[in-house]
């Protein structure tokens, strides 16, 4: 009986955890070929929303190649998108946040990043998810909004 309970228990644990396993860098594409060094690409990243597992957004963006990208010491560019979808039906708690950071990946190697930030529009019945560039000296006007319905 233990052991049933524990399989119980650790199943569903387990498949979260392979779940949450795939966040990350989920393929590129070359945009130019470099002779020296990596080539310049797009990348996209998948990742589950933290508090919202039936939420998967997927986030391109440039990675500058080159000797530079090689060592990671070039600055990527400020060009990005993002696409979110509901994967099952969603329930927020009562206090679910209008607002907080889901996502960060670094675009160089000092103080720039590219940051996820999901809203919750209760009126609209919407969760959106927006992508800016933050640099801690100047920042961009560049970001990408995607809408993800509740029902």
């Amino acid at each position: 009986m233990k052991k049933f309970l524990l399989a119980f228990v650790l199943l569903p644990c387990l498949a979260v955890s392979a779940a949450l396993a795939d966040d990350g860098e989920f393929d590129c594409v070359t945009t130019e070929w470099k002779a020296l060094g990596a080539n310049h690409r797009v990348c996209v990243y998948a990742f589950t929303d933290p508090k919202i597992p039936e939420v998967t957004c997927y986030v391109s963006q440039a990675r500058t190649g080159g000797i530079k990208g090689s060592v990671g010491l070039a600055e990527d560019p400020n060009n990005f998108a993002i696409s979110c979808v509901r994967t099952g039906p969603v329930k927020l708690a009562e206090n679910f946040p209008k607002r907080e950071q889901v996502f960060k990946e670094s675009t160089n190697i000092l103080f720039k990043a590219t940051r996820v930030t999901r809203f919750y529009d209760a009126g609209r019945k919407a969760l959106v998810y927006l992508a800016v560039s933050r640099h801690i000296i100047e920042g961009s006007p560049f970001n990408a909004v995607s809408a993800v319905p509740l029902e």
